[in-house]
């Protein structure tokens, strides 16, 4: 099994997805990407990534892996062709702009069977946007039509679309968000009931299982590394302090033998570039820091245990 199924991984960290060595033409689409809209090319990686947590949830092996990851990556490519007043539209779309946004499905699809290298990933765009019960576009195809890999990038597309803002819309808090994407695995009135997917509802009950537990590791090593640091910028503060208390000591110290004693101590206690002119603007910026990542990590805890208590 390679390393990257042996690991877990921070959800938005990219660093071990360059170990895949992207061919440049897909570099190069991804790059055109960016030119057009930087939410898109943001929202690509991170749906890469979530993809590649829950493919090591789901014990898939490392060559699909590495496929559904490049077909992550590539699910938006269709939005190079959509007009630029839509995609980057601030304010929420109109029916008839909605229509057009959804033939980034079927433009990324013609994009990726024209090109010979990025035709082996066309599922990425053509089909995460499908529904098990027939509701998705752009075929309204239904359970057993669609690829397991698309099925994976969908739960990752949703997910991350909730979690972040785009032009059109605020983001809501990752349990409101999980909700959301385990309400879509229920049944919905708009099923096709011809199918005999009714029941299926929108999106893969297991995948969306394997995404719990995947926000959870995630949450879980954000609290440790929030605690760390934490901890890190208390006992900053705690040196700043006992700087300060000998800075007094020193200024009180009518003896300039005392004083030199004050002075070398407090020298060995200052970092490089720190000052004791700077003594009180440093310990005010470490004392937001810490009441910042202490009202996190307040946010995080409560977070997790409402995650902990969901059921799909």
């Amino acid at each position: 099994m390679s390393e990257l199924l042996k690991q877990s991984f921070n959800f938005y960290d990219q660093t071990y997805l360059k170990s895949y060595n992207l061919d440049k033409a897909i570099q190069y689409q991804l790059n055109l990407l960016d030119s057009l809209d930087v939410y898109t090319r943001v929202h690509s990686e991170n749906v890469a990534t979530i993809t590649c947590n829950l493919c090591h949830k789901l014990h898939c092996s490392k060559g699909f892996t590495e496929y559904c990851i490049t077909c992550a990556y590539l699910h938006d490519i269709g939005k190079m062709f959509i007009p630029a007043h839509i995609l980057q539209k601030p304010s929420r779309l109109t029916d008839e702009e909605y229509e057009i946004i959804k033939k980034h499905t079927t433009l990324g699809y013609q994009l990726c069977i024209k090109d010979a290298k990025l035709r082996p990933y066309y599922a990425g765009p053509y089909y995460h946007h499908e529904a098990l019960d027939g509701t998705g576009y752009p075929q309204g195809l239904v359970k057993n039509q669609i690829p397991y890999e698309a099925q994976i990038i969908k739960v990752a597309d949703e997910f991350d679309a909730l979690v972040h803002k785009r032009q059109y819309k605020t983001h809501i808090g990752i349990s409101d968000a999980l909700k959301i994407i385990i309400s879509n695995t229920k049944p919905t009135p708009n099923a096709k009931p011809d199918t005999g997917y009714a029941n299926a509802g929108k999106t893969n009950k297991l995948i969306v299982k394997k995404l719990l537990k995947v926000v959870i590791d995630d949450i879980e090593y954000e609290i440790i590394s929030t605690i760390d640091y934490v901890n890190y910028l208390e006992k900053e503060m705690g040196r700043y302090r006992k700087i300060q208390e000998y800075v007094n000591k020193m200024n009180s110290e009518k003896n300039k033998e005392g004083q030199l004693y004050y002075q070398q101590y407090i020298d060995t206690l200052l970092k490089k570039d720190e000052t004791i002119e700077k003594l009180p603007e440093l310990y005010k910026e470490f004392e937001d820091a810490h009441s910042l990542r202490k009202g996190m990590l307040d946010n995080l805890k409560k977070e997790i245990q409402i995650i902990k208590k969901l059921k799909v």
